[in-house]
């Protein structure tokens, strides 16, 4: 694929937007985007000429969440479930707390988390199913930090640690939990129990993750009653637990989103992406629309 000037420019506005948001250095912010300080202090002037490669553009616009096809962008809509996991995560960033979540799939906790660490200074979000090991774990929360992410494990550890001593409010978001390995799990620990004082966590996960817990806790492997404490001993839950109360919840959840992304008639749409259980797959919205448009 090329990238056209057009196409860099979307991606300049949504990097200066971006870079608001990170409370580091230059250099810090280059290490983030995978590019060096030099590449970065060029294209942020402006000067996109001979650069970066289009397979760097492409990457910035992945994690800049640049729409690279002429689609409409998708807009972030304030659901119920969104504004509860977005306070969760301001109280927890702004008093250095942890908490676990717990819930459905689907309803809308990775998109709410992802826009939360966009929007907010040393805010980090890590899909954990991505990064499974204790090595990528580790790493990638460090690069996100703008703390160098390659050389001795050891060191890119230690530094990390250090680093976040140092920031204000910083908050590690992990989402998707109960896919990491049991050694990354325990080395997540061994993170929290040097930056606790500093820092805050949220965990987030499906019934999955309760369950791998309640095994983990209750065959007493090492580790996970640590761990549970850590996040008070209690799973937080957005939806509620009454069948029919939860799916008017998730009913009002998908109608919100499809009408803050279209015109279409709501009742169709919802319709076309309801399950056999009777409740809306928020995954398919996008699908549907493209067929009632």
């Amino acid at each position: 694929m090329t990238v056209t000037p057009e196409l860099k420019q979307r991606i300049l506005t949504a990097l200066q937007i971006n870079r608001k948001n990170f409370n580091g250095s230059d250099a810090k912010y280059a290490v983030t985007l995978g590019i060096n300080g030099a590449q970065y202090s060029r294209i942020k002037r402006d000067d996109t000429d001979h650069v970066l490669s289009d397979a760097n553009w492409i990457s910035l616009a992945r994690r800049l969440n640049v729409n690279l096809s002429k689609e409409q962008d998708w807009k972030i809509v304030k659901t119920p479930v969104f504004e509860f996991i977005s306070a969760q995560l301001e109280i927890c960033q702004k008093h250095g707390a942890s908490s676990m979540l717990c819930d459905l799939s689907d309803i809308g906790k990775s998109e709410t988390a992802k826009h939360y660490a966009a929007t907010h200074k040393n805010a980090v979000y890590v899909d954990c199913s991505q990064v499974k090991s204790k090595q990528l774990l580790i790493r990638f929360i460090a690069k996100e930090f703008g703390v160098g992410s390659n050389g001795r494990y050891a060191d890119v550890y230690a530094d990390l640690v250090f680093y976040i001593k140092t920031l204000p409010d910083p908050i590690i978001i992990l989402d998707e939990y109960g896919d990491i390995s049991y050694e990354a799990l325990l080395e997540s620990k061994a993170l929290w129990n040097a930056v606790s004082q500093n820092c805050a966590f949220y965990t987030i996960g499906a019934d999955g993750l309760q369950e791998t817990m309640r095994r983990g806790i209750a065959k007493k492997k090492v580790g996970y009653v640590e761990l549970f404490s850590r996040y008070g001993k209690k799973y937080g839950k957005v939806v509620p637990h009454g069948e029919e109360d939860a799916r008017k919840l998730l009913i009002q959840n998908a109608s919100m989103i499809i009408k803050g992304n279209s015109t279409a008639n709501v009742s169709v749409v919802l319709k076309g992406i309801m399950g056999e259980d009777g409740r809306p797959s928020l995954r398919r919205i996008k699908n549907e629309l493209l067929k009632v448009l």
